[in-house]
């Protein structure tokens, strides 16, 4: 029997034939399942189709590492960035006015405080002040516009796993909150301050209250419903409780109850251990106060971590 004689059913098909419906194999090869003549799947495809996204799934689980938390983290810098004039110059002319206006003018009043100038007493309070509120604030108001305009979908649908967005937001959060507190600090040491008793303990403390606060602003961005939800916490919890938290003045100033009550106050807490690694002297015990920053990521990071797990307020 010669070639020719061979069935179409028979003969092993070449690559660029035209294929009948119901045979088993295509121009992509043999084994490749087509449609048959009455429209409905060939046997096998629905396997072939799982195995396919299957084997999509485990390529981007493979190759998304920390290339995607990069990319994040640029994204939010841009963000930041882009308006620098509104994210960092602006703290930081503001406080130093408030430097030079509470530094000079109540400083040749005040004289010392625990045995230092009051421009070198007054200088960490002004810097934790600016990293509360700066790294609360980016990770707080990026997730939450990300929330109301709907692209927080895009973010939640990368293989990116939620330890991985969470750093993607706080590594630019941290990065803006450095950024003011060092300009300051060195602006402050170009106008005569002398803040360097410490400096490795300072950049320790300096980093682990941006970060406490970073991953706060992420809790509250994802349970919050509105902006007021979002503003509430700096304007009427933040910011009195780090006035009050010993920034212009040293609680064994303030007449007995107040110097108590100060003590129930965790951002005094924050303020003097800053005060430690910069001049020396604190009103509390330093301990304590880094255990506190600490622990304050420990939850807040482990809430936020929670949160993004399981979608809850962002997924609904």
């Amino acid at each position: 029997m010669t070639s020719d004689n061979l069935s179409a059913e028979t003969r092993q098909p070449h690559r660029g034939d035209v294929m009948t419906p119901g045979t088993t194999a295509t121009a992509d090869g043999p084994g490749s399942p087509v449609a048959t003549g009455d429209g409905r799947p060939p046997p096998g495809a629905e396997e072939a189709a799982r195995r396919h996204i299957a084997a999509v799934e485990t390529r981007a689980r493979n190759n998304r590492g920390w290339r995607g938390t990069w990319m994040l983290f640029r994204r939010e810098l841009a963000r930041f960035m882009k308006v620098a004039g509104q994210t960092i110059v602006s703290p930081v002319l503001t406080t130093i006015l408030w430097f030079i206006v509470f530094g000079y003018s109540l400083g040749s009043r005040l004289d010392e405080i625990q045995g230092i100038p009051y421009v070198d007493f007054l200088v960490p309070g002004l810097i934790m002040l600016n990293l509360i509120n700066n790294s609360f604030l980016n990770t707080g108001f990026s997730l939450f516009i990300s929330k109301i305009h709907g692209s927080v979908v895009d973010v939640l649908l990368t293989p990116l796993s939620p330890l991985q967005l969470i750093i993607g937001y706080i590594a630019a959060s941290l990065l803006r909150a450095l950024i003011i507190g060092g300009l300051i600090w060195a602006v402050a040491g170009v106008m005569g301050a002398s803040t360097l008793h410490n400096p490795a303990f300072t950049l320790i403390f300096m980093i682990l209250t941006s970060l406490a606060f970073a991953l706060f602003g992420l809790v509250v961005a994802i349970l919050a419903e509105d902006f007021d939800h979002i503003n509430i916490f700096p304007s009427f919890l933040l910011m009195p409780l780090t006035f009050l938290g010993g920034v212009f003045y040293s609680i064994d100033m303030l007449p007995s109850p107040w110097d108590t009550v100060s003590l129930v106050n965790p951002i005094l807490y924050m303020v003097n251990g800053l005060r430690y690694g910069m001049t020396g002297v604190t009103d509390v015990p330093v301990g304590f106060g880094l255990f506190l920053v600490a622990g304050s990521v420990a939850v807040f990071g482990a809430v936020a971590l929670y949160l993004l797990s399981t979608g809850k307020k962002l997924r609904e």
